[in-house]
């Protein structure tokens, strides 16, 4: 007697309910697996949209120029790179007089400090000495209020700030920031203006900074810091270009024969987000193989589960074989009830997934993403492993004889 494909799905459902902790622990395995998959590729592609679309750290038109590369390398390549020479003022201001395909050429160098106001203070606060075009440069820093430091605030080393939306909030108050002084270190600076609020960027605030002329910054903390040499250009086909003439000039200025490799490191948004995607497809790849392991182990756990049903039901199969149904008949009925025990767990991990990768996202800032073909995969993957690991006990099933089953006692 046939079964249809229906009455073996109904007939699975009713086994799975009837011996809840059974199922429950037969399931645990594909679970996992599953939850796993989901909540890590949920990270990973939420992430790599969000490093897509707004982590440029310089526009589609823009490169930089450093002393270490932004892709990280072994530690042979690093303590290379700590060799280099620094890239000084003096070199970005003859790349900006000899650089025919670059628009704007700037100059940034950063370090932390704590920055006080009256008897407030903010910790790690980022200061940033840069040149009065950076602002155009790269990210663009937008001004709420107030106004960015003029060429000759920068060329008079004056004590000029503007600040991030950080600083407001957790030094002023309800005090109007715009011509106070604040302190970093013993130096007393001026805040000219107000940075729009921009947000968090991967959990971290990108409002806890101040910006300073760089000339001030190497008055202050001195000049044996390596700045990075910023690059706008008037457009993407120019980039090209403009990073050609920069290499040879920079070259040129330090006597680099053609045998010799570049001493410094041309960086863009694609540089940046190509070693993230990167770095990011190996812990993916990682994370799948540890899932694969919990599939493997429910799929074990299944086909055992499958097994032991076999063995309850032999005088079920005697039955069913006696009044006419055929060995496919059997095996389908088995390989169904298989897939349709991994399908229910795949559905229960996608679903813990998903709320995983919520919970994630909103305890650490961090974006996901829900991919609808990750969903698809995951039950694929899952009524596949059901289906592999349920062939065994299906097609022992389908073997038994029916004299003997008929004869078993349950």
């Amino acid at each position: 007697m046939a079964v249809s494909v229906e009455e073996s799905v109904l007939i699975s459902l009713r086994s799975l309910w009837s011996n809840k902790l059974r199922t429950f622990l037969t399931l645990l395995g594909i679970i996992i697996g599953v939850l796993t998959i989901i909540s890590v590729v949920s990270v990973i592609q939420g992430l790599n949209n969000y490093v897509t679309t707004k982590m440029s750290f310089y526009g589609a038109n823009d490169f930089a120029i450093s002393k270490f590369s932004l892709i990280g390398g072994s530690l042979k390549q690093y303590k290379e790179q700590l060799k280099r020479k620094n890239l000084t003022l003096e070199e970005m201001k003859i790349i900006r007089e000899k650089c025919r395909s670059c628009e704007l050429v700037g100059a940034s160098v950063s370090t932390s400090r704590t920055v006080k106001f009256r008897n407030q203070s903010l910790k790690n606060t980022e200061i940033r000495g840069e040149t009065a075009v950076d602002h155009l440069i790269g990210s663009v820093l937008e001004i709420e209020r107030g106004r960015f430091f003029l060429p000759q605030e920068e060329n008079n080393s004056r004590f000029v700030a503007i600040i991030g939306w950080d600083l407001v909030e957790n030094l002023f108050g309800q005090v109007d920031p715009l011509g106070r002084i604040i302190k970093i270190g013993p130096w007393d600076f001026r805040i000219i203006g107000i940075a729009k609020k921009r947000g968090k960027l991967l959990g971290r605030s990108q409002d806890n900074f101040v910006r300073i002329p760089i000339t001030t910054f190497q008055k202050i903390f001195g000049s044996q810091r390596s700045i990075e040499i910023n690059v706008h250009t008037s457009s993407p086909s120019q980039m090209a270009a403009a990073q050609e003439e920069v290499r040879t000039i920079l070259r040129s200025l330090r006597h680099r024969s053609f045998r010799d490799p570049d001493d410094f490191s041309i960086n863009t948004s694609d540089t940046f987000i190509r070693f993230y995607k990167s770095a990011t497809s190996s812990i993916y790849l990682a994370m799948i193989a540890i899932s694969s392991i919990a599939l493997l182990v429910g799929g074990i756990v299944v086909m055992n589960i499958m097994l032991v049903s076999v063995t309850e039901r032999i005088s079920e199969i005697g039955i069913r074989m006696a009044v006419g149904a055929r060995r496919k008949d059997i095996l389908l009925q088995f390989l169904i009830e298989a897939a349709v025990l991994s399908a229910c767990g795949g559905l229960i991990g996608i679903f813990l997934g998903i709320i995983a990768a919520k919970i994630f996202s909103a305890t650490t800032s961090m974006p996901t993403r829900i991919e609808p073909v990750s969903l698809f995969l995951a039950i694929l993957i899952s009524t596949g492993t059901g289906l592999f690991f349920g062939l065994y006990p299906a097609n022992r099933a389908a073997k038994l004889n029916p004299i003997e089953a008929l004869r078993s006692e349950q």
